[in-house]
């Protein structure tokens, strides 16, 4: 017997719901090997390569560059040779739909189901394969009591949560979450509707998920000025579109295909070329997952902690003395300052436990770690993430450097595994690179509390009835007050501070 298998957006992460496959790695017909490179799927944190999780042969890709689906949506259908394409097309559609469609427990990506060898016996497709879904695609009931779409900035709830709400006129406000911080899912939003007597299609049986327009910034995509000019015309992003232009360039065919693709009644028409277009002095720009994740989980630590802060100045004439002296001794070795920051951070939080927390929304307690996991405020392209630092008090200053200096080159080629951006005890953020000399930070939930440092500059300060110059570092520490304490704060920026002022403490 012969097997058909499928490939579905994995779960890479405790609050992932969707991906968007960002490209494809193999094309159709291709044979792999288990462990081969897939494709190239975004969340809103990375982008992660999916890897094979077992051998075969890629028959049909039914998520293009750019689909977004999600978790458990379908992805791709492979199978040897000699499975015709009947069979794999009758196994589609035994699933319900042609693409997208987020399959049942029955069909996950390590399972199979068994195709006759023979293609005058197709029935054992269809009978080994799960049922058609019960719910047709856009099959949505919502009972008068759910309707009235509304949200409100003291609603958490998921991008796509949120867009499906928008759509079938959903009252989030009547819906309970049931996600950390009270967010609300798909799911929350199912089992409302379905409890008031209405009907909501299973999240892991929606036949067919509608296709995304990409968002992602098409500047860069090779194009013909031609293609270029039509595409921002029609309002069509080029990473949508097919290359069969000359030097691998998008040409003007390519963007009238994907314009009669989305107007199929335009076909027989010329899509109207304006000569003259007023320049617009507004520019839309769309947000990108991570962007949509960012504010959605700022929004919500702003809304449930509150912050409070403190400040204190630190003399780092010391410190930058020992980073030029080892950087020196030490030629493998190449210390920043945050480097240093970092580990007297983590000096810091051993010493003083207390702000070494993280706050259980769920459960109302206080988790606190004996080892410092610091993660480190790192811009990319597409947003900001935090890398972690883990065991930050058990590690040398070397170590944290390379730690530092891998951490933040994957991160900015989307490369990070979740556990290494998830979780954390304590955050840093430094603009000091940027010039600013004091900022205020938004604390990363769960945890307690963040701290932002400023450039170093010289200062004049008075030592001993004398003014005199000093390089000096601003430091402000955000915290939580539901777990941490202005007096628990002060002292833990007070040994902070005396890290950074004597720091061959931290070289014990």
């Amino acid at each position: 017997m012969s097997e058909i298998k499928t490939l579905e957006i994995p779960k890479w992460g405790l609050s992932m719901e969707e991906g968007t496959i960002a490209q494809w790695l193999i094309k159709e017909g291709d044979s792999f090997n288990k462990g081969d490179e897939i494709c190239e799927i975004e969340t809103t944190k990375i982008v992660n390569v999916l890897e094979a999780p077992f051998a075969g042969t890629l028959r049909k890709i039914l998520a293009k560059d750019g689909d977004t689906l999600p978790v458990g949506g379908l992805i791709a259908v492979c199978a040897e040779s000699q499975v015709s394409d009947a069979e794999i097309e009758k196994f589609i559609a035994s699933l319900g739909g042609s693409a997208a469609q987020a399959p049942s427990e029955q069909n996950k990506a390590e399972t199979s189901a068994p195709v006759a060898e023979k293609a005058e016996q197709p029935q054992s497709v269809a009978a080994s394969a799960p049922a058609p879904a019960k719910v047709a695609k856009g099959d949505y009931d919502v009972p008068e009591s759910l309707q009235g779409y509304q949200t409100s900035d003291e609603l958490f709830t998921t991008p796509h949560a949120l867009k499906l709400a928008e759509k079938h006129n959903v009252n989030l406000a009547k819906v309970t979450g049931s996600g950390r911080e009270s967010r609300i899912s798909v799911q929350d939003i199912q089992k409302a509707v379905q409890a008031a007597g209405g009907q909501w299609p299973d999240v892991k049986q929606q036949t067919q998920a509608k296709v995304v327009k990409s968002t992602a910034d098409d500047s860069q995509v090779l194009a013909t000025p031609v293609a270029r000019r039509l595409a921002k015309q029609w309002g069509i992003n080029l990473n949508d579109c097919r290359v069969s232009g000359t030097r691998g360039r998008v040409c003007k065919e390519d963007v009238e295909a994907v314009y009669y693709r989305n107007n199929p009644t335009s076909v027989n028409e010329q899509p109207v070329q304006c000569a003259t277009q007023p320049q617009s002095t507004v520019t839309t720009v769309a947000m990108n997952g991570m962007r949509k994740a960012i504010a959605s989980r700022l929004q919500a630590a702003k809304r449930n902690a509150p912050h409070f802060r403190l400040v204190v100045d630190l003399n780092v004439e010391a410190l930058q003395k020992l980073r030029k002296r080892i950087n020196e001794t030490v030629p493998q070795v190449k210390l920043s300052i945050n480097d240093m920051l970092i580990k007297a951070a983590a000096a810091a939080l051993i010493k003083v436990p207390e702000v070494n927390v993280q706050f259980d929304e769920a459960t109302q307690s206080i988790l606190q770690f004996s080892q410092a996991d610091i993660s480190v405020a790192v811009a990319i392209p597409n947003g900001l993430i935090t890398p972690i630092v883990k065991a930050a008090n058990q590690k040398s200053l070397a170590q944290i450097s390379d730690d530092m200096r891998d951490l933040a080159t994957r991160a900015k080629t989307g490369k990070l595994q979740p556990d290494e951006f998830q979780g954390g005890s304590f955050s840093i953020s430094n603009l000091g690179m940027l010039g600013i000399k004091q900022f205020d930070a938004i604390i990363n939930p769960p945890q307690g509390a963040i701290m932002a440092l400023g450039a170093s500059e010289s200062r004049a300060v008075v030592e001993n009835g004398n003014v005199v110059v000093r390089e000096i570092v601003t430091a402000t520490l955000s915290c939580d007050h539901r777990v941490i304490d202005g007096a628990v704060g002060a002292k833990f920026l007070a040994s902070f501070k005396q890290f950074v002022e004597n720091p061959a403490l931290i070289l014990v």
